[in-house]
């Protein structure tokens, strides 16, 4: 590649700012044009929900870099300007003010939207989503006067807003129409286990419900809930994200429907379905080489490191993502931290290694030939590589030895 040619980048988000750093670093030395539609320099979203929430971090904590770090590393970074158009046949973007610009490679990295709620009354003032720094400001300013709150979600990001209200000291309940937390993602057995957690924090529940309207006038007063009014001063609706696919869509970019994960769909290059465009973060869907499937995850350690595999391709250095998916959470007194990645669907046996009431803990998810899916722990530090390692290794396990805590992981 030429140093007159031009990456652009759309999207100035973890994995489009990653992106750009892995440039440089790479040996890029031509242009690379970063564009976002929010005002804040790029940031990483865990800390929002966090430190943030928690009142001990200010938002600025988040960012990757400041201003200065672009400056001195050539990067265009446009913010507050959103891409309406792309057009893969004159390799251009249109912007919002009706400019373009070229690019020799096109990186996708429009990360996902939060769904809302179709309800009456969500758009009343004390309604609350979790999403961008300017959302995370809003919701720790609130919590500061020891609000009334109602979580809509069980997620992980209604996990982690209600245990940051709880630890500053508001009322806390949440609504979730699955039978208990996070049911979709860890299976009723060990999303019971976080429940009872926030349940010993003082956090209530709601579960099999759903919401039928929001209570107010001038401002929230409660969510109504089969037939019953929770009173509520403030709500937070966590109840997930949908991938930002219309830009790719428009230009005839090969996308994946909802029923098959949703996504815009790419190799294990990264590449899409149009030359020199390539997708990372929330966004892409790719071909994993290891699990020999498309996946496509939400997550911190995915946007960083599709972002990071995205440059190396557009570099044109030999790429083939084999991440394992990465997740990690704060709340209360746990840390977690999850590897692997359970299809939808997919029938499951879990594994629990040590007493979850100790509060230290490791559970696997294993697929019908005992092959390990994924695994996490709970306040049981050094593990990851362990769970990682028996995911790469596609072995077949003992599932007696896996769950006694005196046989080293290399070896059930």
């Amino acid at each position: 590649m030429a140093d007159a040619e031009q990456i652009v980048i759309v999207g100035a988000s973890l994995a489009g700012a990653t992106a750009a750093e892995a440039l440089r670093k790479d040996g890029w030395s031509g242009g690379i044009v970063l564009i976002g539609s929010e005002q804040s320099l790029p940031y990483e979203r865990p800390p929002l929900s966090k430190g943030v929430l928690l009142g001990k971090d200010e938002t600025t904590s988040a960012q990757l870099h400041d201003q200065q770090w672009y400056d001195d590393n050539n990067i265009d970074l446009r913010l507050g300007a959103t891409v309406t158009a792309l057009d893969p046949a004159a390799h251009t973007v249109t912007l919002d003010d009706g400019s373009q610009v070229s690019y020799t490679k096109l990186l996708i990295a429009t990360g996902s939207r939060v769904r809302k709620l179709d309800v009456p009354g969500a758009d009343l003032p004390g309604v609350h989503y979790l999403r961008t720094a300017e959302e995370a400001q809003a919701l720790t300013d609130a919590y500061a006067a020891k609000p009334r709150v109602v979580v809509v979600g069980a997620g992980w990001i209604g996990l982690e807003a209600a245990s940051a209200a709880r630890e500053r000291g508001c009322e806390v309940t949440v609504v979730e129409p699955q039978s208990t937390a996070l049911a979709g993602v860890l299976g009723e057995e060990v999303g019971e286990l976080f429940a009872e957690f926030h349940r010993q924090h003082g956090v209530q529940f709601r579960f099999g419900a759903g919401v039928e309207w929001f209570e107010g006038t001038d401002k929230v007063t409660g969510v109504r809930v089969d037939g019953e009014v929770i009173p509520a001063d403030l709500v937070v609706i966590g109840v997930g994200v949908q991938p930002n696919t219309e830009l790719a869509e428009a230009a005839g970019i090969e996308v994946a429907t909802p029923e098959n994960g949703s996504g815009i769909v790419a190799g294990a290059d990264l590449q899409t379905s149009v030359a020199d465009v390539y997708a990372a973060g929330d966004v892409v869907r790719w071909d994993h080489p290891l699990f020999g499937r498309f996946v496509r995850v939400e997550h911190w350690q995915n946007a960083k490191d599709t972002g990071a595999s995205a440059a190396k391709a557009m570099l044109g250095q030999d790429v083939a993502h084999d991440a394992i998916p990465f997740f990690f959470t704060d709340q209360f007194d746990l840390g977690m931290e999850y590897a692997g990645d359970v299809p939808r669907g997919t029938s499951y046996q879990v594994v629990l290694r040590g007493d979850p009431k100790s509060g230290a803990y490791l559970a696997f998810w294993l697929d019908d030939d005992h092959h390990v899916l994924a695994g996490m722990h709970v306040n049981t530090w050094g593990a990851t590589d362990g769970i990682r390692d028996l995911i790469r290794s596609g072995k077949q396990v003992d599932p007696a030895r896996l769950a006694d805590s005196s046989v080293d992981l290399a070896d059930v």
